[in-house]
């Protein structure tokens, strides 16, 4: 039986989340069935199941989600992967600058 805590931390690292999060945030997150578009997410892409990301969520498909990061100048998100499962919803950030996030 495989069991896991419903809270973990990780830490941000690249500017894709830019100007939302930047790398050396860190974030705790809840491990959640259910998503709300819109809501920053950590997630992996099928394509990519080595990855683990911080992403904005968009929008449910084909039973994953479509994934963006907030930084339009960089796309090493859904447009270059395609859908990804979501693990968990960011709660807040705790370092450097503690606080929800929009």
């Amino acid at each position: 039986m495989s069991w896991q805590l419903p809270l973990f931390a990780v830490l941000v690292h690249g500017p894709s989340m830019a100007p939302t999060l930047h790398g050396g945030d860190a974030l705790l997150v809840r491990r959640v069935g259910r998503i709300r578009p819109h809501s920053v997410v950590v997630a992996r892409f099928r394509a990519r199941p080595d990855l683990l990301v911080v992403k904005r969520a968009i929008r449910e498909q084909d039973g994953g989600w479509w994934v963006e990061g907030d930084n339009g100048f960089v796309t090493d998100d859904s447009r270059v992967y395609g859908v990804a499962d979501v693990i968990g919803q960011v709660v807040f950030r705790y370092w450097p600058r503690p606080g929800r996030l929009r």
